[in-house]
């Protein structure tokens, strides 16, 4: 497994058709995105608007998360039971009447609630892209392919860091947040004109009867591969620690702990994005010619990203000097890239009929992470009066956590794995007359 898979029998055709359909699942999971990272740029502003401490403010992205999870395993089902896009369509109605109540929301209640919708459409949005990619292109191209979309979906936090931040500054809340959701009206006459969940010819073995003992059989054989399961934890590892910096406590953290002003904050928040943009590519490159580093590149991450953190927190004085927090930030791109490895774990472990399913366990790792540490965070600034070394030091405990399980399944998942590339071998070749 050293090198490139080859296509399996049944693989999609790819093609410039296929890039056109899954380009337009990709806009809508950059839509989703610039609205859940939103208000990241606007923590400070949102604090001010409903008067609010770090706890409760630290309630928008954990509601947020914690619906988004939860969605995570009923959302995989949805897609294998009724396809990408009327899921897809689904979440960009919700997640854009989110993003319009967040705008006019008069009470902290209100946003509250306004967050929770948006959170339930953007969950719909990335298992539904994964689909959509496993459907249209080879096997041998799904690693690249998952970091390209992770790839458009850092472009839309992009565009929060550098666009909505000053739309902030310049229009004022309403007109920002209520503005932004036009992109996802353009998004679903898109959608609703163009996608298809499958070129003519390749439709996916049925998935079975619908009911309680559908969900109840997808859950059980998806969670009985050792794949899904290291999947999960390597999502859970190695996203949540950018995923807490970019979606709330990173631009508190730079202007607060370490007295920068919001300007260059913004900018360390843009190399974080501009360094996963990077990465991802990297990444995708290597795992599609070299299935055997996906755990190296995982646990490096995982580590590299310890290390910046310790050095950070442990710096002595009053603040780290620029060049580590520029390190700090480099390092922190480089952890979505490696959660997207968690799929490649997952996608050899389950049939396509699976593939929901599996992706949503796999992804409902990560934002169970950075639920609890956003939490965490907030709780530990408002018990020690605001200490942001003793706060971000939860980030360890979880990776801790996380690496210990990767260690107990790699061995596992690699050996079944070269099993059934032997088996599906076999079978390509020895075919009946």
């Amino acid at each position: 497994m050293s090198r490139e898979c080859a296509a399996l029998p049944g693989d999609p055709p790819g093609g410039r058709r296929a890039a056109l359909v899954w380009g337009i699942g990709v806009a809508v999971y950059f839509v989703a995105v610039i609205f859940r990272t939103s208000l990241g740029v606007a923590g400070l502003d949102a604090a001010d608007r409903f008067d609010v401490n770090a706890s409760a403010l630290s309630a928008f992205s954990i509601l947020q998360l914690l619906v988004y999870a939860g969605m995570q395993i009923p959302v995989g089902l949805m897609v294998d039971r009724l396809g990408t896009r009327k899921v897809l369509a689904l979440g960009v109605v919700l997640f854009t009447a989110g993003q319009l109540g967040f705008a006019f929301s008069p009470s902290y209640g209100t946003a509250l609630a306004a967050r929770a919708l948006l959170g339930c459409g953007d969950a719909m949005t990335f298992i539904s892209v994964l689909r959509l990619g496993s459907r249209w292109f080879p096997a041998r191209r799904g690693p690249f392919v998952a970091q390209v979309a992770a790839l458009f979906g850092m472009a839309g936090n992009l565009v929060s860091t550098l666009v909505v931040s000053r739309m902030l500054e310049g229009l004022g809340w309403t007109a920002t947040f209520a503005g932004s959701a036009a992109a996802g009206a353009v998004v679903l006459v898109l959608l609703l004109l163009f996608l298809r969940d499958h070129p003519e010819g390749w439709e996916p073995p049925s998935a079975g009867p619908a009911g309680a003992v559908f969900v109840r059989r997808q859950l059980a054989l998806s969670w009985r591969e050792p794949g899904t399961r290291l999947g999960m934890w390597v999502h859970f590892t190695t996203q949540f620690p950018a995923m807490v910096f970019l979606l709330l406590w990173g631009l508190p953290f730079l202007v607060e702990a370490q007295r920068l002003s919001r300007e260059t904050a913004g900018w360390l928040l843009t190399l974080v994005v501009v360094s996963h943009m990077v990465v991802g590519l990297v990444y995708g490159q290597i795992i599609a010619r070299h299935h055997a580093a996906r755990a190296p590149l995982a646990l490096g991450t995982a580590a590299a990203t310890a290390t910046a953190w310790a050095a950070t927190l442990a710096f002595p004085g009053d603040r780290a000097p620029m060049w580590l927090l520029i390190t700090l930030c480099a390092v922190l791109g480089a952890c979505g890239p490696a959660s997207m490895i968690g799929f490649d774990f997952a996608r050899p472990a389950n049939p396509p009929e699976r593939q929901g399913t599996a992706s949503g366990i796999v992804n409902m790792g990560g934002f169970v992470a950075s639920m609890t540490t956003l939490l965490a965070v907030g709780v530990l600034l408002d018990a020690t009066g605001g200490d942001y070394r003793v706060a971000f030091s939860s980030v360890f405990a979880l990776q801790a956590l996380g690496v210990t399980q990767i260690l107990r399944l790699r061995a596992r998942t690699v050996r079944l794995e070269r099993e059934r590339l032997v088996a599906s071998r076999v079978e390509a070749v020895h075919v009946p007359v």
